[in-house]
């Protein structure tokens, strides 16, 4: 089955195809001929990932799915959130992203967090959402070089290793992103 994924982030679409494998064919918005700024203006992840997911069904009438993530961190009120990706400002900066959580969080004990991901997947016309969590802490020093975003300063429950640490083997089955693309496969597999 061919879907599309509504990113223009090589990240993203590189660890969804390694866990999609060759299963389902993804294709990028650029094989599409999507070239568009697609809009993300919504007040949450939900919210972002259906106007995501929408916006290229509409214009493009391909099967899709888009997903939005962020890092909750429950010290901040669950911050950055939907904003994880612009916490310091709009230019994305993953390394002024992380030196802003770690200055907000300087002299906090609790490090509580979560990464979480909504995917909506458009079939047909018909929306389906699917959410992924993974629960770990914040840590103040900077550690790996996989990953991107915050996932050298995240290590997730039951590890003692950074998602940047790790392989995209061991990150995949465990991460927000994995268990909502679990979901997802689990989902089209019944279809």
């Amino acid at each position: 089955m061919k879907l599309c994924l509504a990113t223009n982030n090589r990240h993203k679409i590189e660890e969804l195809q390694a866990i999609l494998g060759n299963k389902f064919e993804l294709v990028t918005l650029e094989e599409i001929g999507c070239f568009d700024e697609i809009p993300e203006t919504q007040p949450t992840m939900e919210g972002n990932s259906l106007q995501k997911a929408q916006f290229v069904y509409d214009n493009y009438g391909i099967n899709c799915f888009a997903d939005d993530s962020g890092l909750e961190v429950d010290a901040l009120g669950g911050e950055p959130g939907v904003y994880s990706a612009r916490y310091a400002g709009e230019e994305r900066s993953h390394a002024k992203n992380i030196e802003k959580l770690l200055a907000n969080l300087e002299g906090i004990e609790n490090r509580s967090a979560q990464f979480r991901a909504v995917i909506t997947l458009i079939l047909d016309g018909k929306i389906n959402q699917f959410e992924g969590i993974v629960r770990g802490k914040i840590i103040d020093e900077l550690r790996g070089n996989g990953g991107f975003g915050y996932d050298p300063v995240f290590v997730p429950e039951g590890f003692d290793k950074t998602f940047a640490e790790m392989t995209m083997d061991e990150k995949n089955p465990i991460s927000h992103r994995g268990h909502s693309v679990a979901k997802l496969v689990e989902f089209l597999a019944n279809t």
